[in-house]
Order: C-alpha cells, then structure tokens, then sequence
C-alpha cells in the first residue's frame, strides 16, 4: 500500500471518529405551527413526530437535527400517538376514531383502521407487542388491539372492555399513554384524571394500579410513557416533569427514583429512546390547540423534540 493511500485512510478514519463523537442536539426544531404530540424512535437515530393540527408526520434524524415533514397526510386526519414497528407507523387519531398506519420507507399509506365510530372518543396513544397493536381511548373504559399475525399481516380491530381502576371515567382525558413489558403479557397504562399508573392484562382487560412510593404521580398530568427494562419513565406534561419509577418484578409495586425538569421542556407529551438519551416532544399546550381540539394557535408558534440524558 502506498504511503498516500494509508494517509488517506488515516485521515478518513480521523473524520469518522469526530464525526461520531458528534454531541446529540439538545433541541431539534419543528416546523412552525407543526403542533406536535406523540413521537416514536425508528431504525438508528431515525425519529417520527405527528401533528395534530393535520395528521401529518416530520421525520429527523436525533444526531445531526436535520428533519422535515415525510407524510402529508390527507384532509381531515390527525396523529396524536406514535409507534414504529418493523417498517411500519402506527398513529392514533385522535376524536377520528380511526388507527392509521404508514411505510416508514416510502410514507406510503398501508392502513386506515376504524376503531371506533361512535362519540366521544379519543383515540391517545399505541403500543405494538408481538401479536398485535394496542391503543388507549381517553373517553371511554376500552382499549382497541388490531391483530398482527407472524407474517406481519393487519387483522380485524378488536375492542377490549376493560374492569378495575382502567376502566374509571372521570375527567376529560383518562387512560392516556401505554407501554408493554417486553413479551407483550402486560400492558401499563397511565390514567392522567387520577394520577396512576395502572397495569393491564390484554386477554382479559382487567386492571391494578401500581403502588408508588418514593414521591407521586401528579394528578391531571401523566400523558407518555416509556417502559425501559424495568424503568418506566412517565412525562407530565403541565407539571413539565419526566419522572424515573423503578417498577419491581411483578409490577406490582414502583418507586420514584429521579424526577427531571429543565427550562427547555415547554409542555412535554410524549418520550422515546436511543440509547442512554430521551427524546421529548414539546407541545406547548398553553398556548391553545388546533381545531377541532380547541380554537387554534398564535401563528408562528415554534416547536420542538429536546434530547437529555437518562439520569
């Protein structure tokens, strides 16, 4: 090998180290007016945020910051939870009723899923096991699982009534984000009118609340949620808070062991991992919502995804 060739090699391996040891942005910037609320972690650094202003969903990348929108959705849609799975996005929709699902490599639609077609409902957030999708309704004591067969193949929606504190209806928005332990036996749930956070069997949709020590779950705040080993960390969102509960093995029992603010959350919803960083969406709820969720917003309106290191 020449000695030109071995410098060249040199200085390229130079560039891929400094360029790895890149810091992550703390702040990724949204498209204005974009009025964000779920966000989910695709393949490497990929991450997707939809808006519920008109369903649409920004695509970005968490190293370099750099994004824009990848899905234009048709009229008339809106994405509050997101989850990536395979090569696909799954999206709730919010008072639609309706599931969406999409091609994480080419935005192209692959499902329009109708869960619900009486009101009210809100269709929050998704979660996706092994066997199939689960997405929590705010409104009404149910939980919709559309089956996901081996090969990858949608079936037919399925409503799951649910019994114990799951099922309680007491305030404008109720059961919000959900999570499964990694074998998809357990689903948890966090109920934002009361301020728990709830486990729930998905054969059966019966229903316990996990204990917390070590602090509490703020009432009317708890909104996502994220189930990382047995860590689960917990955004509430007017309290601007994410908070750290190691849950014991049967999950019966959880302790708060960190609780996390920072100037920069600005109403934070949703979080999603990569590694030892969390990714926040802020979605800045105190200055309104987009019809038909409220009268709208100032124009102009700056959003953004804010990364940190898990504590």
């Amino acid at each position: 090998m020449s000695r030109l060739k071995k410098l060249m090699l040199i200085v390229a391996a130079v560039v891929l180290t400094v360029a790895s040891a890149a810091p992550f942005p703390a702040s990724i910037r949204l498209p204005a007016e974009f009025s964000p609320e779920g966000i989910a972690i695709g393949k490497g650094n990929t991450f997707y945020v939809g808006s519920l202003a008109d369903g649409d969903i920004f695509r970005g990348n968490l190293r370099t910051g750099k994004g824009r929108v990848f899905i234009d959705a048709p009229p008339g849609r809106i994405a509050v939870g997101l989850k990536a799975e395979q090569n696909r996005l799954w999206v709730a929709g919010g008072p639609t009723g309706h599931a969406y699902v999409y091609n994480t490599r080419n935005g192209a639609p692959v499902a329009d899923l109708t869960l619900s077609s009486g009101t009210p409902v809100f269709l929050n957030d998704v979660v996706v096991t092994r066997d199939g999708a689960y997405i929590t309704d705010s409104l009404k004591p149910v939980l919709y699982k559309v089956p996901i067969a081996r090969n990858g193949r949608i079936g037919v929606p399925q409503t799951i009534p649910l019994s114990g504190p799951a099922a309680t209806i007491m305030g404008d928005f109720n059961l919000n984000g959900i999570t499964a332990t990694r074998n998809g036996k357990t689903l948890i749930v966090a109920h934002s009118a009361l301020g728990a956070l709830i486990t729930v069997d998905p054969k059966t949709g019966s229903s316990r609340t996990i204990a917390i020590t070590g602090g509490a779950i703020t009432p009317g705040t708890p909104d996502g949620i994220l189930l990382d080993g047995k860590t689960l960390w917990v955004v509430e969102n007017f309290a601007e808070r994410i908070v750290k509960v190691r849950l014991d093995s049967d999950l019966t029992d959880g302790r708060i062991t960190a609780a996390v603010t920072s100037k920069r959350f600005r109403i934070p919803t949703t979080v999603a991992e990569r590694g030892d960083r969390l990714a926040i969406v802020n979605a800045r709820f105190d200055l309104g919502l987009p019809p038909p969720l409220g009268t709208g917003i100032p124009p102009g309106t700056d959003y953004d995804v804010v990364q940190i290191q898990k504590p």
